[in-house]
């Protein structure tokens, strides 16, 4: 895809959303169910994950850790952002690899030291890119991309949160 065709995708969204912004405001959803033993399968839409315990908290290592997602869907969103901000700015990204990892004090979430945090103390995404570009391109490239990663930018800036009960059906 080249700037033009991306252009051409977007710019009807982009007219409409400033025509009537509340066109914009959509609510993504995600859903689950226990599975066997510890775990939950998420339904998403494209194939049936199981997600279960990390290795550091009792897993087997064979179900997919949340932790792990959470980083996923950081690489994914931050390469998504970056391709199209690349091809909207006309930079060639001849290749690019995003890597994101995070540190973790276990002992919070199995509640062996209630003053250890629970969750993600740090993350780090690191991106290395094959591109002639020049400095101030990829500068001017990765700034955009954290500005426009939604992912990135709600781990930034964390949505108000709430866990509820609901009914039973």
């Amino acid at each position: 895809m080249n700037a033009d065709e991306l252009r051409h995708l977007q710019n009807p969204l982009k007219d409409r959303y400033r025509q009537q912004p509340e066109a914009a405001l959509i609510t993504l959803r995600a859903a689950g169910s226990l599975g066997e033993g510890v775990s939950c399968k998420i339904e998403t839409g494209k194939a049936l994950v199981e997600a279960g315990l990390h290795p550091a908290t009792g897993g087997t290592g064979l179900a997919a850790c949340s932790g792990d997602m959470l980083l996923e869907a950081l690489v994914a969103c931050a390469g998504v952002t970056l391709n199209a901000v690349a091809t909207a700015l006309g930079i060639t990204l001849k290749d690019a690899r995003l890597e994101a990892e995070g540190d973790l004090d276990f002992r919070g979430t199995l509640g062996v030291d209630k003053t250890a945090p629970v969750g993600f103390q740090a993350i780090r995404l690191k991106v290395q890119l094959d591109t002639d570009a020049t400095d101030e391109e990829i500068a001017t490239l990765l700034r955009l991309t954290e500005r426009y990663c939604v992912v990135f930018q709600t781990l930034s800036h964390p949505p108000t949160l709430n866990l509820s009960r609901k009914p039973a059906q």
